[in-house]
């Protein structure tokens, strides 16, 4: 079974006249451990399509499941549990808590969901070294290059051990040196670590990092093709 299964996925905005359709029945798979870009124009429903698949809006019809589980037969309650748990999410402005270090940082979901202070913060310092920045765990923010704070939320979203990452433009405000590091630490997290990676991007250069690049227009997909592997 996939990991990711999305069937017929629809996203209306408004009523009547007015009413615009985000998505128009998106049927989407996933494995385990697989990396998929998805990329369009602005406006065309990559957001969109994720916030629905990460659990942070419900569509107007279809389904989503994520690890053999419908989100529509969740609660509240029960959806926030599987966000927190099985899902991590890496945002294009990091999201990071500005007065807490690093390994602070890091440590929050953990925290959020019960963990210890010491079990967390030493779980943050794994996740963190892992991802290069064992040498910076007391850093704050202002105090890491933008490339550095895209490691932080990464291993923030490692840090509970989800299946899925669910990554929006993570290099979209970096320069292009940090989008490749940022691109081939994604890869990483996939191929290593056999988490699934869907990452929403404008840039076909790092989409290439990806095993498929899922094309998207008008809130549909147009294109979902397999990304030629680069031996070199």
């Amino acid at each position: 079974m996939s990991l990711i299964q999305a069937e017929n996925l629809t996203k209306v905005y408004g009523a009547g006249d007015t009413a615009i359709t985000a998505l128009d029945h998106v049927n989407l798979r996933v494995d385990a451990g697989e990396f998929v870009a998805v990329m369009g124009p602005s406006g065309c429903g990559k957001s969109t399509l994720l916030h629905l698949l990460g659990g942070l809006d419900r569509p107007t019809d279809g389904s989503v499941s994520i690890d053999g589980q419908p989100l529509a037969k969740l609660s509240d309650d029960a959806l926030s549990k599987l966000r927190r748990r099985k899902i991590g999410f890496v945002f294009q402005f990091f999201n990071l808590i500005p007065i807490l270090s690093s390994v602070e940082n890091a440590a929050l979901p953990l925290l959020l969901d019960g963990a210890s202070p010491s079990k967390a913060k030493q779980k943050a310092a794994e996740w963190l070294t892992k991802v290069g920045l064992g040498a910076r765990l007391g850093s704050r923010p202002d105090q890491l290059s933008a490339g550095q704070q895209q490691r932080v939320a990464i291993a923030r979203a490692l840090i509970t051990d989800p299946v899925l990452v669910l990554a929006d433009e993570p290099t979209g405000n970096l320069d292009t040196k940090s989008s490749d590091e940022i691109a081939a630490l994604l890869q990483q997290v996939a191929k290593e670590w056999g988490r699934s990676v869907l990452m929403v991007t404008h840039d076909p250069r790092i989409a290439a990092y990806a095993e498929r690049t899922v094309l998207m227009r008008d809130g549909k997909i147009v294109e979902d093709k397999r990304n030629a592997k680069d031996e070199g």
